[in-house]
């Protein structure tokens, strides 16, 4: 059960390649999820606003100031209609995944950052017959590679 003290796991999909990112947060306060993006900002510097084109969230309070952090950052932040997981899909989906090696219930605390990065691991590399059986880890690069440097996208997956 989540206890007011626990840490909270924040994912991210990219739409176009189905990588997924998972970020532990300390709780669900917006300005954990501010300081993610400019964490995430300052590791992209000005190639943030193409990677990160648009955010979808749902209408989660930790999500209140999503539109305005992004829009600072020069990217966009929408919020799906309540109750309509459907509009965030790919996210969902990754979600059910996720919940496969991190069951809702246990502490997020208690779970070690290597196991979540496995797990985000595992995810990216499963093939997909959406991509003719390559992985999103191998879509995401070669999109990446497009945008960033080598160190950029290798500091990003660090982080991520």
């Amino acid at each position: 059960m989540l206890t007011p003290s626990d840490n909270v796991l924040v994912t991210l999909t990219e739409r176009k390649t189905r990588f997924g990112m998972i970020f532990v947060i300390p709780g669900r306060e917006s300005s954990y999820v501010k300081d993610l993006f400019i964490k995430l900002q300052k590791i992209l510097g000005d190639k943030f606003n193409k990677v990160f084109k648009s955010v979808t969230s749902d209408n989660g309070s930790e999500f209140s100031e999503l539109g305005k952090v992004l829009n600072e950052l020069g990217s966009e932040g929408y919020y799906t209609h309540p109750y309509s997981a459907y509009e965030r899909g790919t996210n969902e989906r990754m979600n059910g995944l996720i919940r496969r090696f991190l069951p809702k219930g246990k502490e997020i605390r208690e779970i070690s950052k290597e196991a979540i990065k496995r797990v985000q691991e595992w995810y990216n590399r499963l093939p997909r017959r959406i991509f003719n059986y390559k992985s999103s880890m191998e879509k995401f690069l070669v999109e990446m590679k497009e945008i960033c440097e080598i160190g950029v996208i290798e500091k990003l997956l660090v982080e991520v």
